[in-house]
C-alpha cells in the first residue's frame, strides 16, 4: 500500500474521504483553484513520481467545470512521472449520449472516454453506467461496479411484505429482473413514451402490484419525472406502497419539488453525487454510502486481484 496514492477533486470530497477511510489512508494533497475568468488551475503538493494514483472524481453537477478538473489532474499526474492512473468516476457524465438518436448530434460518452484516454488516464473505475457499452468506448480497463449489493441489502433488511420490482421503462427490464430474482420479487415494466430529453410520460403498468410493495429502480433520477409519472401509475393500479432505488441521484430542476408531492413513499440513493442542501431537507431522500465497494475494488486493482466478485 505503500505505493498507493488517493487523491479527489472537489465535486465529491465527503465520498472520497469515506473511501480514504475505508482504506486506512490519508487523502494525497493538491490544490484545485479557479481564477477570475472561471478557468481552472491545478496542483500537486507531493510527490507522486513512479506511484500508483487512484484519483476520485464524479463529473457532476457542474458537469463541465468538474470534467475539465479531472482532465487537467490527469495531465498533472502524468507530467509528474506517476506510475498508473486510475481515474475512479463514481457518476460519469454525459453517459446518457452513448449513441446517434437523432442525424447531426454527438456520440458525446464516446468523446468524454476520447478526451480521458487522450489525457492520459490507465483505467477507469465507474459505477451503474447508464449505457454498459461505453466501456467498449474505451481502449483502457474499464470496471464499472454496480451497486445492487448495497441496495439489495437494504431493501431486505427494511421490507417484509410481498415485493415487486418495477422498471421505470423497457431499457431497465434487464436490471431489474436481475434484482427481482435476487429478492424472489415479481417483475413489472412502465410502459413510458418519451417526448423530448427530461420529459417522459408514464403510459401503462406490465405487471402485477396490486397490495404488494413496489420497488422501482433505475440507474439515476434527474427531474424525477419518469419517477413520480410512474410512481403515480403503479399507486393507481392497487399497490400498498411505492419505494425507489436509484444509484446516482443528479437532482436537477424541479426533482426535489415533485418528489415531495409525489405518490413515492421514500427515494434511497448513494453517495456517487454529493446531495444539495434541498435534497438533504427532504424527508422522503435517504442515502446509501458505495465508499466501501469502491475502496475495495481500488485496493484489489492496486494488489491485482480479481474484481469479478463486484461486479454482481
Amino acid at each position: 500500500m505503500d505505493e498507493l496514492s488517493i487523491f479527489s477533486g472537489r465535486s465529491n470530497p465527503d465520498f472520497a474521504a469515506k473511501v480514504c477511510e475505508c482504506l486506512a489512508k490519508s487523502p494525497g494533497k493538491l490544490k484545485v483553484s479557479t481564477f477570475s475568468d472561471g478557468e481552472t488551475q491545478v496542483e500537486i503538493h507531493e510527490n507522486v513520481r513512479r506511484r500508483e494514483v487512484f484519483l476520485i472524481q464524479s463529473t457532476c453537477k457542474p458537469v463541465n467545470d468538474n470534467l475539465v478538473e479531472l482532465l487537467l489532474l490527469i495531465d498533472a499526474f502524468k507530467r509528474s512521472s506517476a506510475s498508473r492512473i486510475n481515474a475512479v468516476i463514481p457518476y460519469y457524465g454525459y453517459a446518457r449520449q452513448d449513441k446517434k438518436v437523432a442525424p447531426r448530434v454527438p456520440i458525446s460518452a464516446k468523446l468524454i472516454a476520447e478526451l480521458l484516454q487522450k489525457a492520459g488516464v490507465d483505467r477507469v473505475i465507474t459505477m451503474d453506467l447508464h449505457a454498459g457499452q461505453i466501456q467498449g468506448f474505451f481502449d483502457i480497463p474499464v470496471d464499472n461496479l454496480y451497486a445492487a449489493p448495497i441496495i439489495i441489502e437494504n431493501i431486505k433488511s427494511t421490507f417484509s411484505g410481498e415485493l415487486v420490482v418495477v422498471s421505470p421503462d423497457a431499457g431497465g427490464v434487464e436490471r431489474a429482473r436481475a434484482y427481482a430474482k435476487r429478492l424472489g420479487a415479481g417483475l413489472a415494466i412502465i410502459d413510458k413514451r418519451r417526448s423530448a430529453p427530461n420529459k417522459a410520460k408514464a403510459m401503462a403498468l406490465i405487471g402485477d402490484v396490486k397490495d404488494k410493495i413496489a420497488i422501482v429502480l433505475d440507474d439515476m433520477v434527474d427531474t424525477a419525472g419518469t419517477l413520480t409519472q410512474a410512481s403515480l401509475v403503479i399507486k393507481d393500479n392497487g399497490a400498498k406502497q411505492v419505494h425507489a432505488y436509484c444509484t446516482h441521484p443528479v437532482l436537477s430542476g424541479p426533482a426535489i419539488e415533485r418528489i415531495e408531492e409525489s405518490a413515492l413513499s421514500s427515494l434511497v440513493v448513494t453517495d456517487t453525487i454529493p446531495l444539495l442542501k434541498d435534497a438533504q431537507e427532504c424527508g422522503k431522500i435517504k442515502t446509501l454510502s458505495v465508499a466501501k465497494l469502491v475502496a475495495e475494488a481500488i485496493i484489489r486493482s492496486y494488489r491485482g486481484d480479481s474484481v469479478n466478485s463486484l461486479f454482481i
